[in-house]
């Protein structure tokens, strides 16, 4: 029981390391473009919600595993 308690933390937390990573670095990244040039705001935003949605995805796969381990 303890192993299976241990799986399940070391599953979650090593799957949402990346996800929260890239999520910060995507922001940071869209902000920084935005602050180059304002008028491209509305172009920026679409694909950087996209992008930050198919990252979160992952740390959902991730959960999905850690409830999946016996």
């Amino acid at each position: 029981m303890e192993n299976v308690m241990f799986a399940k933390a070391l599953a979650i937390s090593v799957g949402a390391v990346a996800p929260a990573i890239s999520i910060g670095w995507i922001g940071a990244k869209a902000m920084e473009a935005i602050g180059r040039n304002p008028e491209a705001a509305g172009k920026i935003l679409v694909p950087m919600l996209l992008v930050a949605a198919f990252a979160e995805a992952v740390a959902i796969y991730a959960l999905v595993i850690a409830f999946s381990i016996q």
